[in-house]
């Protein structure tokens, strides 16, 4: 079904088109009109059509109509609403569909992947073709949805904004708070009451949940704010969001690192008004909501105004222009104005006595008149939210195309540290939008701790370490190493102030870290960095920290009887030891070395001799089947005490459902002999959930890397796809998005061991841009397999690796070194459509294995 957009196209289209030179990040204008770039469908791979009811107009009436796969039907976009033109190669300045497939490098391949990114996949329930093959034996325990956003984000971060309904836990859409099944629906309809910034991306039950500073056009009186209007005409890029209201107001947001620019072109009215809300906070949701503890506001005249609002103990600070000549300012109190008044002060304020407050913009609006409205953030002060401000949008009248553009430039430099060629269009799009979402969190916000005075990086959204350190910190290691070192030195800080590594870190202070669901996962990222030879943090206090952490919470029972429950912590304890010890004989501290290397080898008390599981336990997630496969620090002495090859590999098949019958999904408020019923599978969870996303690279140390292939492939081919309803389960800040990049470029992270392992990739060639590096994974006798949403008739077939070279030279292993994936060089893989020997000798290495003579 086509829509027509209720906003005022006219002018909006006659917006100036810019672009963003990649390599000099110099803004300039396009040398067409906009309606002869759009004419120029031959070559931007686009059709045109005319709505048959609108006049003609040059450069209003034209619009796109392009398949969409967060929609799955045509869509109109108007001209402004058209990602602004990219760059190619020469001076030709062009649109690339998604649809295009461009097997080149530099700006052609950046303007295909940023083209291709849908930032709805994920935003509604898991809606997914119906599994075929292995696939369809696994279930789904946690909740089928992706709980993503397809605000305005920029890459890593500190702002985000988005449309805002209260819903669970972005802020975005309709679903209401969900543990397990098919999320249930809060409204009936995507709707919004205004458009807030900073949202979580992935997650579930965070209890942080944000949605600070709500921004609401209105052409209603003061007392309708609250209301929630539907949401028409969504369109949604890297670094951009836009959408009708109901009223007719045409909305759009996007952002740079600490900064919002939000653009609201009105219908005709004699008193529109933009509304900012600082009492807004959380969700709409039990137990969801944010109060402010304290709050001042202050208008400045001449458009200006300043605010802090202390969310979570956190003082966040915003200063903000408004582009609106002619309208008058003013304070408001409990949806009433203040008149005359320049300052609000709140000393205290609890959620009983809590009334909303803010700032309003207010006048005579004609038809398609715009207004901007520019927003700096700082958790440091008004004073540095007003640097801030500056120094992204300058000191024009208009900044919101300059820093879209900025945006989208930086977003195509990250993305295009990953280039893939070859795959379907939905894979393509899938794979673009899984390297997006990796890179969205955590947030950096330079210079902004609130808990300590001194410069440096300050990072948060760590949500969790328990969902992200298997595969998300790997990515940014290789692909944004200066990002992972920054990460790490403010995790350092954190341990130093607080007295732990966290296990989740968010924009709040307190002591609710989610030590409950691990211990000591920070230690995996330093080990590996120190392995990589990462010479910015200072390894000695590292070390320090690195120690004491691991005496503390459930470490201190750990370092008492060798074992402590939840019995999952006994594995993560055990690791890292084996992570510090590394990084203790490095530094030549040997006795301390030996000390922790010994206490690692504790991880066989968390295990069953007669089973070869782990013991009973209580478990945070998942049971002791989606736990025992966990890659270890000594693969081999698992496997011998699994009873060998043979006992470990019956298992694991059992486990991947390897000759099962196809099982149900949970539904909608799945009952509790439903939900037993399925944990007594004991079955692969299928990426609907974190504790054994792992689990299929196991194979690989009992020589059996054939099925490591198969499980992957089937997990690609049926657990994502494109839409709304694309993701398996919550992204988690990233972590199944990550999971999902490597599984596709036939490289897996092993987190605290600076390895990865081998497999089939998804596609014909990658190219991983590894800080001054490149590592290229190339293959012979590729295949191109449908996914999915592709409609295949029944499971496409898996291929295996025959043989490898690595630069040139035979690999017989299935295991490369990180520092050999991180210096450069070219993997060469043949594949073919049946296992082979390949990888079934040499075997990824264990701590027991005898030294290399």
């Amino acid at each position: 079904m086509t829509r027509a957009s209720r906003s005022p196209s006219v002018a909006q289209g006659a917006h100036d088109v810019a672009f963003l030179d990649e390599a000099q990040h110099q803004v300039g204008i396009a040398g067409e009109p906009v309606a002869q770039q759009l004419h120029r469908h031959d070559v931007a791979g686009v059709a045109l059509a005319r709505p048959p009811d609108r006049a003609h107009a040059p450069g209003a009436d034209l619009v796109e109509q392009r398949v969409t796969a967060s929609q799955g039907r045509l869509r109109p976009v108007l001209p402004h609403q058209l990602a602004p033109p990219v760059p190619c190669d020469g001076d030709q300045t062009i649109r690339i569909s998604p649809g295009r497939n461009l097997k080149r490098t530099g700006s052609g391949y950046i303007a295909a992947i940023l083209a291709n990114i849908d930032p709805f996949i994920g935003t509604a329930a898991t809606d997914l073709p119906q599994a075929h093959g292995l696939a369809a034996t696994w279930w789904w325990p946690k909740p089928q949805v992706g709980n993503t956003h397809p605000g305005a984000t920029s890459p890593l971060g500190m702002v985000s904004a988005c449309a805002y309904s209260g819903a669970y836990p972005t802020g975005y859409g309709r679903y209401a708070k969900n543990t397990e099944g098919v999320p249930e629906e809060m409204f009936e309809r995507l709707q919004a009451s205004g458009f807030t910034h900073f949202q979580q991306s992935g997650t579930g039950a965070i209890r942080k949940y944000y949605n600070y500073v709500r921004v609401t056009p209105m052409v209603q009186p003061l007392d309708d704010l609250n209301e929630s209007w539907p949401l028409h005409d969504e369109v949604a890029e890297a670094g951009y969001y836009a959408a009708t209201l109901d009223t007719g107001i045409r909305c759009e947001l996007t952002v740079g690192t600490k900064v919002a620019v939000h653009r609201y072109t009105f219908p005709e009215h004699s008193s529109a008004r933009v509304v900012i809300d600082l009492s807004c906070g959380g969700l709409g949701i039990d137990l969801g909501r944010t109060v402010p503890v304290r709050a001042q506001a202050e208008s400045m005249g001449h458009g200006r105004a300043q605010g802090t609002v202390v969310m979570e103990g956190v003082p966040l600070s915003v200063y903000l222009e408004v582009d609106s000549p002619g309208w008058r300012q003013m304070l408001w109190y409990d949806r009433r104005l203040i008149h005359g008044g320049t300052r609000l002060d709140f000393d205290s304020i609890r959620q009983t006595t809590l009334r909303p407050f803010g700032m309003l913009f207010m006048g005579p609006a004609r038809a398609g008149q715009t207004v901007e409205v520019r927003l700096g953030f700082s958790l440091r002060g008004c004073e540095q939210a007003r640097h801030n401000l500056e120094r992204e949008c300058g000191q024009a009248s208009s900044a919101f195309d300059t820093v879209r553009l900025r945006t989208r430039a930086r977003w195509g430099d990250h993305l295009g540290r990953v280039q893939v060629e070859g795959g379907t269009p939905a894979r393509r799009t899938v794979f673009a939008t899984s390297l997006y979402h990796a890179l969205i969190k955590p947030c950096f916000g330079d210079d902004e701790s609130p808990f300590w005075p001194t410069p440096g990086p300050f990072a948060f959204d760590v949500c969790t370490m328990w969902d992200i350190y298997k595969t998300q910190l790997p990515l940014l290691s290789a692909i944004v190493p200066e990002r992972a070192n920054d990460l790490l030195e403010s995790l350092i800080r954190v341990c130093e102030e607080e007295g732990n590594f966290p296990i989740g870190y968010r924009m709040a202070r307190g002591a609710d870290r989610f030590f409950r669901q691990a211990s000591a996962l920070v230690h995996t990222a330093l080990a590996d960095a120190h392995a990589l030879g990462r010479t910015a943090l200072d390894w000695n206090w590292a070390l320090v920290h690195m120690v004491g952490d691991l005496r503390r919470m459930y470490g201190e029972d750990f370092f008492e009887h060798g074992v402590v429950h939840p019995i999952t912590h006994t594995l993560d304890l055990a690791y890292a030891h084996h992570c510090t010890a590394k990084v203790a004989r490095a530094l030549n501290d040997r006795r301390l070395a030996e000390d922790l290397e010994r206490r690692s080898h504790q991880w066989t008390n968390a295990f069953d001799p007669d089973t070869g599981l782990l013991r009973d336990s209580e478990f945070y997630e998942g049971g002791k089947w989606n736990y025992s496969f966990r890659l270890l620090h000594d693969m081999a002495a698992r496997i011998a005490l699994a009873g060998g090859d043979k006992e470990f590999i019956d298992k694991l098949d059992r486990f991947f459902g390897f000759g099962a019958r196809p099982v149900r999904q949970p539904g909608r408020r799945p009952d509790q002999a439903e939900m037993a019923a399925g944990y007594a599978l004991n079955r692969f969870e299928g990426l609907n959930n974190e504790p054994d996303m792992e689990a299929p690279w196991a194979y690989h140390y009992a020589g059996r890397p054939d099925r490591t292939a198969e499980v992957v492939h089937a997990a690609l081919t049926w657990q994502f796809g494109t839409g709304p309803g694309g993701l398996p389960g919550n992204d988690d800040s990233g972590g199944l998005s990550s999971w999902y990049v490597w599984a596709s470029l036939g490289l897996f992270p092993v987190a605290g061991q600076s390895l990865f392992l081998v497999n089939a990739p998804a596609f014909e060639r990658a190219v991983l841009r590894t800080g001054d590096g490149e590592f290229v994974v190339e293959t012979s006798g590729h295949r191109e397999t449908p996914i999915g949403v592709d409609g295949p008739e029944g499971h496409p077939p898996p291929q295996y690796v025959q043989s490898a070279t690595l630069d040139g030279k035979p690999l017989h292993a299935t295991h490369l070194d990180a520092v050999t994936v991180h210096r450069g060089g070219v993997l060469h893989l043949r594949l073919g459509p049946e296992p082979s020997a390949w990888g079934r000798e040499l075997r990824p290495p264990s701590l027991s294995d005898p030294p290399v003579t």
